[in-house]
């Protein structure tokens, strides 16, 4: 499913026009982005999931063409972690909606 098929989604069962579903459906990206990439905060959405910023270390790797050793400096990294329940609904388990 791409961006132009949730917004053709949700005009067509909110009835709102497409042009106003898009600006909102963008500005949910750009917070969720503002977040994680200037503040460095987690974005928590109770029964989805949660995008959350990951820290990997300095390590050192190995250029096998040229036999040669690199390092490779820590950075940040955005990640996606489903909610228990979206986890639970999608291998078919029954949920109970207690969060």
């Amino acid at each position: 499913m791409t961006k132009a098929d949730i917004v053709n989604q949700i005009s067509a069962e909110t009835g709102l026009q497409k042009r106003d579903v898009t600006v909102a459906v963008e500005a949910f990206m750009d917070v969720i982005k503002n977040s994680l990439l200037e503040k460095k905060e987690n974005v928590y959405l109770r029964g989805f999931g949660s995008f959350i910023v990951k820290h990997r270390a300095e390590k050192t790797a190995r250029n096998i063409s040229r036999n040669t050793t690199i390092v490779i400096p820590s950075h940040d990294f955005p990640a996606f972690k489903p909610a228990k329940s979206f986890v639970a609904k999608m291998k078919g388990e029954s949920v109970d909606e207690e969060d």
